[in-house]
């Protein structure tokens, strides 16, 4: 697994996290293959309410967006041609920390918590879980308790 993090923005308070480990570890619940590619990057509000607005067509800054690379719907075999090369990239987790942080107030988390929470809903949304209908969202919101029960038990 290759795990990219864009540590431009608050970096000096992310970067003693075990994020790497942790896609690793949701990765492998999810039985994505070993050459999977998933790109992290952290940002201000402000970008992360631009790209809200321009993506979901939503104002203001949300917690957490995921941008998908090569369709989960896919074969694996169908989504590389052959030839071009051994990577399956998964996609992009675009995470902004001062939300999370404001809602460790919130949800009485602490930030690792807080932003480990939104890693694995991310990727669980690259993985092709979605919450847009209330069964679906109970199916989601128990995976991610149960895949950070598994981690936090480690």
């Amino acid at each position: 697994m290759d795990v990219q993090i864009n540590y431009d923005y608050r970096g000096d308070d992310l970067k003693d996290m075990p994020l790497v480990e942790l896609a690793q570890f949701v990765l492998d619940h999810q039985e994505k293959p070993q050459n999977t590619e998933v790109s992290l990057s952290f940002v201000t509000d402000d970008e992360i309410a631009r790209l809200n607005e321009q993506y979901r067509g939503k104002e203001g800054p949300t917690d957490v967006l995921s941008f998908e690379c090569d369709g989960v719907e896919d074969e694996l075999s169908d989504m590389v041609p052959a030839g071009f090369g051994d990577v399956y990239e998964l996609g992009d987790v675009v995470i902004a920390p001062d939300v999370a942080e404001r809602q460790t107030h919130e949800f009485g988390t602490t930030f690792e918590q807080e932003v480990s929470l939104l890693f694995v809903h991310g990727l669980l949304h690259l993985c092709g879980y979605d919450h847009i209908v209330e069964e679906d969202a109970k199916v989601m919101e128990a995976l991610e308790d149960e895949i950070l029960a598994a981690w936090n038990a480690r």
